[in-house]
């Protein structure tokens, strides 16, 4: 039987940070999946990219139109899980927990900073997506991005929408090595808040 071990830090944040840099040179390596549970009760995935964590956090970052329909999802459900696989590594890290979604009417002004930040963290071509129609509704017209202007010095457009995933567990397969680990976010005897690792068959 594998032992449990309490930490203070999120021990699973350096493996990850290790993968990114190991797998640097795939441009794929900053993409994972994101799942969602729609109002049928049916799973919902899609592809979206890595947007680094928040500033001396563990909390994952990702940018997404507020007009998509994970976005009604989370606020029916805010639980997610995401699916990250590095194909040089070998490593999977399947990460879930809450999602907080901080669009322009967010009550928060420290979210809406970061909210801010992100934005002009990404480039003016990825900003454009954000001026198009809305996404998933019938295409009316053939209108391109390079129809589309922005002033790159002007701040978050309505669309935008900051998704602040903050994990609570995640389960790390090496499959080089052969080793799984699962890692759980909860509070030690102290009630201080802590990660719990342990090793589990793979």
């Amino acid at each position: 039987m594998a032992a449990s071990v309490t930490v203070t830090a999120a021990p699973w944040k350096q493996l990850l940070i290790n993968a990114l840099a190991s797998n640097s040179h795939l441009k794929h390596s900053s993409y994972f999946q994101l799942a969602t549970i729609g109002s049928d009760g049916r799973p919902s995935n899609r592809t979206v990219v890595f947007r680094g964590f928040v500033e001396n956090s563990d909390k994952i970052q990702i940018n997404t139109d507020s007009r998509t329909r994970k976005i009604e999802e989370l606020k029916q459900c805010s639980f997610s899980e995401i699916c990250w696989y590095f194909t040089d590594s070998w490593e999977q890290f399947r990460i879930n927990g809450r999602v907080d979604v901080i669009d322009g009417s967010h009550f928060d002004p420290v979210k809406l900073q970061l909210r801010e930040k992100s934005w002009f963290a990404s480039s003016v071509r990825s900003r454009l997506q954000y001026l198009g129609p809305n996404p998933g509704l019938p295409c009316l017209s053939e209108q391109t991005s390079d129809e589309l202007f922005l002033d790159p010095s002007a701040g978050p457009v309505a669309a935008f929408c900051l998704l602040v995933l903050d994990p609570q567990q995640v389960d790390y397969l090496n499959l080089k090595s052969s080793q799984r680990t699962m890692y759980t976010f909860g509070q030690n005897v102290n009630g201080e808040n802590c990660w719990n690792s342990e090793r589990i068959n793979p």
